[in-house]
């Protein structure tokens, strides 16, 4: 289980290696996504809080990456944090994410990336419930519920 030590290790020394790797260029990205999960997933943007319904949706299952489909949460790591965003406290796999130090608009975050594609997906930080403490805001776009027995 990951902590917000290890997290803060990760994102000041690299990462951990992904399974496999997905690379397209902008083109392709933007004719696969949306005009917003490209913004969100390719350029670093956020959706507006409680904007998706994602965030009150806590039936078993798989979260993955709305870019590549590389598998990121289990909805049992699922809590409703009030945020207005879809809260984790652990990824699946600890390689699954990439952890990057974000020192925008004055302050230090921990941007959370799709270790596979390096798709935004929001942040992590390290006011989640117990045991982990970590809560990872994740941008509803960025992510697609699946059923555990789609992908392997």
């Amino acid at each position: 289980m990951l902590d917000w030590k290890q997290v803060l290790h990760l994102s000041q020394t690299g990462n951990l290696p992904p399974d496999r790797v997905v690379q397209k260029t902008e083109q392709e990205w933007r004719e696969q996504l949306s005009p917003e999960q490209y913004q969100v997933t390719r350029q670093h943007g956020t959706e507006r809080p409680f904007s998706s319904e994602m965030c009150s949706l806590f039936e078993p299952g798989l979260y993955a990456c709305v870019c590549c489909g590389n598998l990121l949460f289990d909805a049992n790591q699922k809590f409703d944090s009030g945020t207005g965003w879809p809260s984790f406290t652990q990824p699946l796999q600890e390689n699954s994410i990439a952890y990057h130090a974000d020192r925008s608009y004055g302050m230090f975050r921990v941007e959370t990336l799709c270790n596979t594609c390096e798709a935004h997906l929001g942040h992590v930080f390290p006011d989640g419930p117990a045991p982990s403490g970590l809560r990872y805001c994740m941008n509803a776009v960025a992510l697609q519920k699946v059923r555990e027995n789609q992908h392997e």
